[in-house]
Formats: C-alpha cells, structure tokens, sequence
C-alpha cells in the first residue's frame, strides 16, 4: 500500500517525528560507557510512554524475524547493522552504536536511525562509515521531491556509498510509512535514476543507507532478529523519516537543535 497524507495526518507525522528525534537523542545522551543496552531499552520504553505514544517495535512480527520483537528500540553495537535487539551487554569505550527508533503518535508512524561512537575513542574506520552513510542520507533527500522517482532516491544513495568504497545490500532498506510502520515503496539503497514510483506531495518515505566496511553480507544472531555483518565488520547505519511537499521534502525527524 502506498499512502498519501492528508495535511491533518501530515501535522500528526510531524509531531511524531519531533517525538522521535527528541527520544533518540535523549538516548545518545544517556548512552556513555557501561550502559547496559537493556537500559537504553527501558529509557525508550518510558519515554514512549510519557508522551502517549505507541511503539511500533514491542509486538512487531514479519516474516523476517522470529517471533514479536519484545523491545522498544533496536540497539546495534559495531558488527550489529539492523534489527538489534537489546540484550544485556555493557557499553565500552569506542564502540559504535546505532539507535532504531519507530513509533506511532496521533494515528501517524515515523521512524529515524543514529549511528555514533560511544566514549572518548574515534576510530577512523568507524568515524568514515557514519560519515558514509549520513552524506548518503543527505543525498537521497535532496532527491526526493514532487516528480522525482524512487530510483532517482536509491541512485542518490548508491553513488555516495559506492563512492566511499563500501559494498551495498540490498535486501533491506527505505519504505513507505504513515499509519503503519512499513509500507510500499521499497526504496533501495543503490538504483537507476527515472525509475520506480513517482512522488507526490503527502507521501512519507523512511530514508536509511546503511552499509557495512568490508561486506555485503548478512548473517542472523541466535535472537532471530539481529542482523551482522558476515565478516565481523563494523557497520552504520542513518535515518530520517521525510515528507513529500510541493517544494521537496522535509525531514521530520530531524534533531530539534538542528533547526537552529
């Protein structure tokens, strides 16, 4: 199903947006050597809470994991890319972490991605993956606008990815949302510009390159649910729930002391 908003369901979206971002960074603040994943759990499931929200996580149940997801918020650590499912393992210094966060507010889903280091460390390779994978983000944003095509999004991405050497997968990435989570369009992290579905105003697309340093492949944990990259490389991953306009897209989720 591909949704278009109303404007009523598109202000929905952006509060819910808002709430995401604000959740997320909440998190990376909290988030310092020692913290326990399940921790960052709790906070989000809180957090979620206090604002009347509802998890789009906790009963999830697609094909592609075992089971209903349990948890709040994914939480991935260095070779972990997608779908980490939290566990009881305490954060160290130079890890990379990413937090996935998706959650429904006023009948309107939204749906954003961070990936950082935690600690005092900067690892290069770990530094030059987030780097990758928010200039892809920025790119396959601008993209996006009344007219364009899906391709033209995953071409964005792709040459900023491909450019930065990292090998790209393709069995996950963007969708569709609105009132659910996950909706059509697919939306590719590598494409022909021109094709795929074209893009009207009062569309919403979640936008997340994420690549891996050395792979293109994946392996399952023994949760069902957390993705790794097969070689033990480190990942990131980067995203941003938009909203097509009459003049481009808007992020939604964007950090509020970015719009300074």
């Amino acid at each position: 199903m591909i949704e278009i908003l109303t404007p009523t369901e598109l202000a929905r979206a952006k509060d819910t947006g808002a709430l995401v971002a604000d959740i997320l960074q909440t998190l990376k603040g909290r988030s310092a050597v020692g913290t326990s994943l399940l921790d960052i759990d709790r906070w989000a499931a809180a957090m979620i809470a206090e604002a009347g929200a509802q998890s789009c996580y906790v009963d999830y149940a697609p094909s592609f994991g075992r089971g209903p997801f349990g948890h709040y918020i994914c939480t991935a650590v260095n070779d972990a890319v997608l779908h980490g499912r939290p566990y009881d393992y305490a954060l160290a210094d130079g890890d990379l972490l990413t937090l996935d966060l998706a959650v429904s507010l006023g009948g309107v889903a939204a749906d954003s991605a961070i990936s950082f280091i935690v600690g005092e460390s900067a690892p290069p390779e770990s530094v030059a993956l987030i780097s990758a994978t928010e200039r892809a983000l920025s790119a396959g944003i601008a993209a996006a606008g009344p007219g364009a095509r899906i391709g033209d999004i995953s071409h964005a991405i792709g040459t900023v990815l491909s450019a930065a050497g990292y090998p790209i997968n393709t069995e996950f990435g963007g969708h569709g949302i609105g009132s659910t989570m996950h909706q059509d369009p697919h939306v590719s992290n590598t494409g022909r510009p021109g094709r795929g579905h074209r893009l009207r105003p009062g569309l919403l697309l979640a936008l997340e390159p994420w690549v891996m340093a050395d792979t293109a492949d994946l392996v399952t944990d023994a949760d069902g649910w957390t993705l790794r990259s097969a070689t033990g490389c480190r990942t990131a991953h980067s995203e941003h729930t938009i909203a097509i306009t009459e003049d481009g897209a808007e992020i939604l989720t964007l950090p509020e002391q970015a719009h300074a």
